[in-house]
Formats: structure tokens, sequence, C-alpha cells
């Protein structure tokens, strides 16, 4: 494990000689609905295969969207912003709709 560690804006990391991707880089990953096999896209295809499994948007904070389900107490909140979706998103989703969700690498 041969590594350089940087330190930038407040962050260290140790990064590859000759330019490799760093030893903390992950692969993208996606939010996939199981029973069409459909690769979540945007906040509003989430919105509407959550409605599909009873969730209801519940008011939120202008820089989030929530949904939540009358039968359990659970709070699904995703950013507004879809591009500021990430996998920690994807999980919870994945485990409060167990068995219809899937985080897959891109």
């Amino acid at each position: 494990m041969s590594g350089v560690w940087v330190f930038k804006n407040g962050v260290v990391r140790r990064e590859n000689p000759g330019g490799g991707e760093s030893c903390g880089s992950r692969r993208r990953k996606i939010l996939v609905y199981l029973p069409t096999n459909e690769v979540i896209t945007s906040n509003e295809m989430l919105a509407t295969k959550l409605a599909e499994l009873g969730w209801e948007l519940y008011p939120s904070t202008p820089d989030l969207v929530q949904f939540h389900k009358r039968s359990s107490v659970h709070l699904i909140s995703v950013p507004r912003d879809f591009s500021r979706f990430t996998s920690v998103h994807m999980y919870d989703i994945v485990v409060k709709c167990r068995n219809v969700f899937e985080v897959r690498d891109a």
C-alpha cells in the first residue's frame, strides 16, 4: 500500500503516485426499483414509486423532501436537489422499503 498523504482544504487524503485515484475513492452507487428493475434518476420518480408503496409527502424544510408512511414511525428524507442524493440516502430507503429497492454499483 503505497501512496502520498496530502493535506488540502482541511482534509487529509492518501493519493497514489502517478495521479491515480485516491485510496478513499469509491464507486458511484445507484438506487434500483426492483419490481421493474428501473434506476431511480429523479425525486419525481422516487416520489411516484414511494407513493405506490403507501408513502406520503411530509412537510419539510426547503432543502429536503420527506416521506412518511402512516402505518409506521419511519421518515425518509432526501435532498430536494437530486445531484446531492448520496448512498446514505439510498441505504435509508432500502432499509425502510425492504425487498423493493436495492443499491448497486454504477
